[in-house]
């Protein structure tokens, strides 16, 4: 017999929807995370319709801003303005609280969650797996989900391979009541200067979510890029309450998700959009299809889920990624025309993926010219 039907390792957006999951179908779950909520998570906070979608049944989203407006600027330059007709683009969330939020859910559904509690490895025999946490004490499960990032453990205990690796920087500025007016339900997005690169400004009451996102690999000019578009905006004379930096890598395609009875979610499995990088939605979504299966004793099938409903979007997210690193002009322009704003403002809503957007035969054949 085993301590748990189902051991996971990492307690972030996937990590706990997968609890949530499993502990509602009855399996005995549990949750081992390294730190203690509520904790600092880079990240813009920004949830589109899918991650909303994906967690409703179980919080209430404790948003600081929804957003009305999105400025976009091309480095810079050709600054114009779209309003959402019908409802908010995206939820702005603190990840302190998001997560703590899901926390609890998962509690709340049966799940236990112990926490400041370090995976030191995994291993695997016919009779399960047995999990090494800090101080030699070993936990014994069915079967394990690992949710604990790219670069965690169970990462590379299943071989995940990344195809695509970036490098995200990211300020938390204070702000007083004026700037607080003038950014409450507005963002800015700045399509940047280095290939795949952009900017943002997401508004969260008396903070402010600045970052820049490019390639690994020029870390340097990523560095300035940040420090140019804080300028850009006067915000560069403000002390930050963080200041970090961090990878996000997305997997190729054929590469594992499982190996046993270990499955890997979100962030672990490198399960993120490649063009916008946009990782909550993968990760509530991936966890939720992962502790469903792992419940179920049904590992396989997980695999199955996540190629059939995740992996497309992100070879679409590829392909406009490819295109847009060549051509960011072309991006921003249409983004000016109706068709574009339409595009964007229904996949911020949850109404259409990439997959739609891509397949659409003008869309296809713009992109097979573009190459």
């Amino acid at each position: 017999m085993t301590d748990w039907d189902v051991a996971i390792i990492g307690g972030g957006p996937a990590g706990l929807s997968a609890a949530y999951e499993a502990a509602r179908r009855g399996a005995r779950t549990l949750v081992l995370e390294k730190a203690t909520h509520p904790r600092y998570k880079t990240c813009g906070g920004g949830l589109i319709g899918h991650s909303v979608a994906a967690v409703a049944d179980r919080i209430t989203v404790p948003a600081d801003d929804r957003i009305e407006r999105a400025d976009f600027t091309h480095d810079g330059r050709a600054a114009f303005t779209r309003r959402s007709a019908r409802r908010p683009l995206l939820a702005m969330v603190r990840r302190p609280e998001f997560d703590d939020a899901l926390r609890r859910a998962a509690e709340e559904a049966g799940a236990t969650v112990r926490q400041a509690t370090p995976v030191r490895g995994v291993e695997q025999d016919e009779g399960g797996v047995r999990i090494r946490l800090a101080g030699d004490e070993t936990v014994t499960a069915a079967a394990a989900i690992g949710a604990d990032g790219s670069s965690g453990v169970t990462a590379r205990h299943v071989g995940v391979e990344y195809g695509q690796v970036d490098l995200g920087l990211e300020v938390e500025l204070p702000i007083g009541a004026d700037r607080q007016a003038q950014w409450k339900g507005r963002l800015l997005i700045d399509w940047g200067p280095l290939p795949g690169s952009y900017a943002w400004v997401f508004p969260k009451g008396d903070l402010l979510t600045v970052g820049v996102i490019s390639a690994r690999g020029d870390g340097e000019r990523t560095k300035a890029y940040l420090r140019d578009f804080l300028a850009r905006l006067g915000l560069d004379g403000i002390e930050p309450v963080h200041d970090s930096g961090h990878l996000t890598r997305c997997r190729t395609e054929s590469s594992p998700l499982r190996r046993g009875n270990v499955i890997v979610a979100g962030d672990a499995a490198g399960l993120l959009e490649p063009w916008t990088r946009e990782g909550i939605s993968f990760a509530t979504r991936s966890g939720a299809l992962a502790g469903a299966a792992a419940a179920g004793k049904e590992l396989a099938r997980y695999e199955r889920d996540v190629t059939e409903t995740l992996v497309p979007t992100m070879r679409a997210g590829a392909r406009l990624l490819a295109v847009f690193a060549r051509h960011p002009r072309l991006f921003h322009n249409l983004l000016r025309t109706p068709p574009g704003w339409r595009m964007f403002e229904r996949f911020c809503h949850g109404e259409t993926s990439f997959v739609g957007t891509v397949e659409r035969f003008p869309v296809r054949q713009a992109l097979r010219l573009l190459g």
